[in-house]
């Protein structure tokens, strides 16, 4: 359906635009009933002032015949033939009218209950000439005390209905240019209002094309509170795509240079007409060197990424099948580990990276401890709508790392003593997991068992 690829924009305006239009229809259609009602009750309450002020003026003489009030009309407009506003006086045997009848022909008024005045209309009266009169009728009967006993005395007011049409129709004429105006003043508004709130969407957007176009790295303007997230889990996005493509081409040029060297020896052994049997020895040698090679990379591009919207890991399970493996690996040490452990803290990432983590640290420490390693893992607090990030550190009783030292132990294939049997490359791949998770990995010397600290950091995620 055409509706269902319309713009944000669009769509905001579409709903507002009937909103608002609904909205002041309603808005123009309740004041038009409400001046309705009042002309209403203004006009009865004018039609019954009128006629109160006839019965005061009327009277019955001795004999019962009645008096006419002409002498004081309680409007001119009761004094001139054809005025619109018209009064009437009928009871048994007797019949007047105000003078403003002249030339018109208007129906006795029906006697109602005593004490009552209603209204009625607009009512269509034939005229002798063939027009139509329309007129609103207010009646109200009164029983008189006269000396010849009581009369019933119906009075009727006529207005005619071209006034109060011409009222209402000036009001509606007003009332409509005046909201019809207020439509089109809100509606540009409204246009206005949209696009300045939507200004942050085609500003992401803009941003968006040009990441896109290889022209921008990121995104990098600065937008509203509600945008926020989604800006920053894009570019957490980009940067993790474009840090696993960078990781990919690391494995591959890795691979490929560690690779040169078995086969470069194979060659040479080729060359150098060796016997079959040593040939076959070298062959095996170096196809299972390979093989390692080729496994470890592997591995190595396995562990590149994380989930960025990965479910929450607990940390002390894995932490202490690690430490059991450990302790087996070196029982003729008989290491002590200890936790100290927020029972809240989770891992947000790939399990791998967290064994991977915990794996490496722990084992250098229990290489290098003599005799207790302490594994310390916190909550770290998060800003609202992220989630919480979290803090390792693992610490040793052993000879420690110099200062010195610490920046050449993070490069790849060095090792602290040489004696000791590694690759070197611990470390170096904790660093590379705490940087794909844009962590902090800090070295120093433990404040309570006065060996090496490794404190890792990583912060909260989206």
């Amino acid at each position: 359906m055409a509706w269902r690829t319309l713009s944000l924009n669009s769509r905001q305006l579409l709903a507002a635009s009937l909103g608002l239009v609904a909205f002041l229809g309603l808005t123009g259609y309740a004041l038009d009933r409400a001046f309705q009602e009042t002309a209403l009750s203004n006009l009865r309450q004018r039609l019954d002032n009128y006629s109160r002020a006839y019965l005061r003026n009327s009277d019955f003489d001795a004999e019962g015949r009645f008096k006419s009030p002409d002498a004081s009309p309680p409007d001119p407009r009761f004094d001139r033939p054809g005025s619109g506003l018209y009064a009437v006086a009928a009871g048994k045997g007797f019949r007047w009218e105000s003078a403003s009848t002249l030339g018109r022909s208007i129906p006795a008024p029906e006697a109602i209950a005593p004490g009552e005045a209603t209204i009625e209309g607009p009512q269509a009266y034939q005229q002798p000439d063939g027009k139509v009169l329309k007129l609103y009728r207010l009646s109200q009967t009164t029983i008189w005390e006269a000396g010849s006993g009581e009369i019933e005395l119906t009075f009727a007011i006529y207005e005619d209905t071209s006034a109060l049409d011409k009222q209402i129709a000036v009001f509606r004429r007003a009332l409509w240019n005046y909201l019809g105006l207020a439509t089109v003043l809100l509606l540009l508004l409204q246009t206005l209002v949209l696009r300045w709130s939507l200004l942050p969407l085609r500003q992401l957007e803009k941003e968006l094309k040009q990441v896109q176009s290889g022209l921008s790295q990121r995104l990098t303007g600065q937008h509203p509170r509600e945008l926020e997230p989604i800006a920053d889990s894009l570019n957490a996005f980009i940067e993790s795509e474009r840090s696993g493509l960078e990781q990919s081409r690391n494995t591959l040029s890795d691979l490929a240079h560690s690779l040169k060297t078995p086969l470069a020896v194979l060659r040479a052994r080729l060359d150098a007409d060796a016997t079959h049997e040593s040939l076959r020895s070298e062959v095996q040698a170096q196809t299972q060197r390979m093989d390692e090679i080729v496994s470890y990379q592997l591995s190595r591009a396995a562990r590149s990424g994380h989930a960025l919207f990965s479910a929450p890991i607990e940390i002390e399970p894995r932490a202490l099948e690690i430490v059991q493996s450990l302790e087996k690996v070196y029982k003729n040490k008989g290491i002590i580990c200890e936790f100290e452990m927020d029972e809240a803290s989770r891992f947000y990432g790939e399990l791998g990276d967290l064994q991977e983590l915990l794996g490496n640290l722990l084992e250098n420490a229990f290489k290098w401890a003599r005799t207790k390693v302490l594994l310390t893992v916190k909550v770290e607090p998060a800003p609202t709508n992220r989630r919480p990030g979290v803090s390792f550190c693992v610490e040793d009783d052993g000879p420690g790392i110099e200062p010195k030292n610490v920046e050449r132990m993070l490069q790849r294939g060095v090792r602290g003593d040489e004696r000791v049997q590694g690759h070197g490359i611990g470390l170096a791949i904790v660093q590379d997991i705490v940087h794909s998770y844009r962590g902090e990995l800090t070295i120093g010397k433990s404040a309570e068992l006065h060996g090496a600290e490794i404190s890792i950091r990583i912060p909260p995620v989206f």
